[in-house]
């Protein structure tokens, strides 16, 4: 099943990315959605394709562009037929579960995802989506434990987005020094993700290594990607470092361009420690 993984600039600019639960890490199609969770399924190729299957996947195919314009109800119905033409299809039991995410049924999800995976057991991408969900349910140590399965996968694509997803996931359990070597990873094989390089140098900043975080804010304050929360991090940064040019020049460009944003009432308030 091809489908093309929206790229990060989407989500970023919808804000509040420090949270994993901001994010719409499950599901690359989704709106708002940077992660990496297409299948990734043994290759088969056309001749060797039954005829049920060959119809299902062009159903499937559908649903997944109905998923990627938002349009969940009519990719669920998709989803379905393609179901109901071949019942053995795992990649439709990832995506089912990748839509009942989006329309907060859990337990179906989790139903959907278990069943992809008893299908086909060595799919990184339905492993990925599987510990996300466990993840927003609190459930970190199973969740490290799929994400742990969809990094071992020798062939798999994606482990840039399933690195970013397990440190959001260590982070809201309060295990930060994993979570930080699991972002630093991920930054490794994607330095161009603005997601990871600000949660990284949030990191680093919690714990007073601001040298270090300064490197991951300045290279997104310094990019299109640089929104009033970068911004604000960055003026953080460069106070701590007492850098006060850099600082006042990041304060003016929030002023000036996210005059109503909280972080520009945090900067007019001198709440740097908040």
């Amino acid at each position: 099943m091809r489908r093309t993984c929206r790229r990060f600039a989407g989500a970023w600019a919808l804000g509040g990315l420090a949270l994993a639960g901001a994010l719409q890490l499950a599901g690359c199609a989704g709106p708002g959605g940077p992660s990496a969770t297409a299948p990734q399924a043994d290759l088969v190729l056309p001749s060797e394709e039954t005829e049920a299957r060959r119809r299902a996947r062009v159903r499937l195919e559908l649903a997944s562009r109905y998923f990627d314009q938002g349009q969940t109800t009519v990719a669920l119905e998709e989803v379905k037929l393609a179901l109901a033409t071949d019942p053995g299809f795992a990649e439709a039991f990832n995506l089912r579960g990748l839509v009942y995410m989006r329309l907060n049924d859990l337990p179906l999800a989790e139903e959907s995802f278990r069943q992809a995976l008893r299908l086909n057991p060595r799919e990184p991408g339905t492993a990925h989506n599987y510990g996300w969900l466990l993840c927003q349910q609190g459930r970190y140590e199973q969740a490290v434990a799929f994400f742990g399965q969809a990094l071992a996968h020798p062939t798999y694509a994606d482990k840039a987005k399933t690195w970013l997803a397990q440190g959001m996931c260590q982070q809201r359990a309060g295990q930060l020094a994993d979570a930080e070597r699991s972002f630093a990873r991920s930054y490794e094989l994607d330095p161009a993700n603005p997601i990871t390089g600000y949660n990284l140098a949030q990191l680093l900043h919690q714990r007073s290594d601001d040298a270090r975080a300064q490197f991951y804010i300045r290279r997104i304050n310094n990019s299109e990607y640089a929104n009033a929360e970068s911004l604000w991090l960055g003026v953080k940064v460069e106070r701590r470092l007492d850098n006060r040019q850099a600082m006042e020049q990041l304060a003016l460009q929030l002023r000036n361009r996210f005059p109503q944003s909280r972080e520009y009432l945090a900067l007019e308030r001198q709440a740097f420690d908040e």
